[in-house]
């Protein structure tokens, strides 16, 4: 057994055991534990932020994915584009009306086709008052929208026709209003009229984009083109694929019977189908994810290089002990594994406490409405990229140590 600078090391014929080795870091380590800390600080913040950017990722592609559930892989959304015109020109919207409806249902690649304004408006019950959205929207909207009712009937075509003021309302909404008490039959106002609730949406669960069911409250189409929007809505149509063979037929067949009242402004209309915005939307949030964790790998090498600098220091400390494990029969593997080995176990340590940190934190972003689907390959991702990083800048100054003459380093104060 040898003493050497407050370390014991156990000598074999020839080399220093493993578990011998281990133990000195663990020691070197527990001697200088702030400088321990600082140095893991950046692989701790790197790896909770590789955790984080990742679980982000994956929670707007379930978003996404969600978003684009209450559609069938089928339809198809026809909505007007704006047209040119210069900074500051009044410049009017191409429109889409009942002519252009009907048009599009009488395509045979189309199973069925309804309109929708949508909008914002303010809706109360005596002392509760809330902004919301509000659609205007025909007797098939639910259908098309994969969209049902949890009790109460469904707006008809007589509704839209006699623009009687009836609504039908989001779970939430019924739950803020009534409470437990049924809502068929209450009165509820809207930008200050009066309509009669004949239905509640059964609920659907938190949905991104700029119309959340459970939230928001569908009036007839007339009613809310007449008395909630006005005229400047932008209507869309929503159509239906006669099957899943025939979405790129029905697309065709929509463009032509739209050049029928908008020859010349055909290009201002987007015409998408909702497995080709599904897949455009999840690649955009795909690239997303990517730059987030190109980012926190930049983190993460930047704490590489602190950790680098830091056991440069450490060698130049213990140059003297370095050069008495030589002169007692330590090999340069002895001496490599030694310095290689505080660098990635204070890297990997760092890695598992920054996942430690982000699986903690992530509750509280649900304030902020940030989706996060923390992941286990996300986790095991940080902590290999950490105890890579640990690695790569650790061995050079390994390297430098293992490489010192013993009587050089003797002579060192």
């Amino acid at each position: 057994m040898v003493l050497c600078l407050g370390r014991e090391w156990e000598w074999g014929c020839d080399e220093v055991s493993l578990l011998e080795i281990i133990r000195s870091v663990l020691i070197s380590i527990s001697t200088n534990k702030l400088r321990v800390f600082l140095t893991s600080l950046g692989i701790i913040v790197g790896a909770f932020t590789v955790i984080l950017v990742i679980g982000i990722g994956k929670g707007s592609e379930a978003s996404v994915a969600e978003q684009f559930g209450r559609l069938n892989a089928g339809t198809i959304l026809v909505s007007p584009g704006r047209e040119q015109g210069g900074p500051g020109a009044n410049v009017q919207t191409d429109k889409l009306d009942r002519d252009d409806l009907e048009l599009i249902q009488a395509c045979p690649a189309v199973d069925s086709a309804t309109m929708t304004i949508s909008g914002g408006g303010t809706i109360s019950y005596y002392n509760t008052s809330y902004s919301t959205m509000v659609a205007g929207a025909m007797a098939d909207y639910l259908l098309l929208n994969n969209l049902e009712l949890e009790y109460g009937t469904n707006i008809s075509d007589e509704d839209s026709d006699k623009r009687h003021k009836v609504v039908i309302i989001g779970s939430d909404i019924a739950e803020m209003f009534f409470g437990e008490s049924s809502s068929l039959g209450q009165s509820i106002n809207i930008n200050g009229k009066k309509y009669e609730v004949i239905g509640v949406l059964k609920y659907l669960g938190d949905t991104t984009g700029g119309f959340s069911p459970d939230e928001s409250v569908i009036v007839p189409y007339t009613v809310a083109e007449k008395y909630v929007l006005g005229g400047r809505t932008r209507p869309t149509i929503t159509a239906l694929a006669a099957d899943m063979e025939s979405v790129g037929t029905a697309i065709e067949e929509i463009t032509a019977a739209l050049t029928v009242n908008h020859a010349d402004t055909i290009d201002n209309f987007q015409i998408r189908d909702a497995g080709s915005m599904l897949e455009a939307a999840q690649a955009t949030s795909k690239t997303m994810t990517t730059l987030l964790v190109s980012v926190a790998a930049i983190v993460l090498l930047v704490a590489g290089i602190g950790i680098m600098n830091v056991m440069f220091v450490s060698v130049k400390e213990r140059t003297r002990e370095i050069g008495i494990l030589k002169a007692l029969g330590a090999r340069k593997r002895d001496i490599l594994l030694q310095f290689l080995f505080e660098a990635v176990l204070i890297s990997t340590v760092g890695g598992m406490i920054g996942g430690i940190l982000s699986y903690i934190v992530v509750p509280f972003l649900g304030f902020f409405e940030v989706t996060i689907l923390p992941s286990l390959n996300g986790a095991m991702l940080a902590v290999a990229f950490s105890a890579v990083t640990g690695t790569f800048f650790g061995y050079y100054p390994a390297a430098k140590a293992a490489a010192l003459k013993p009587i050089e380093a003797l002579r060192q104060e």
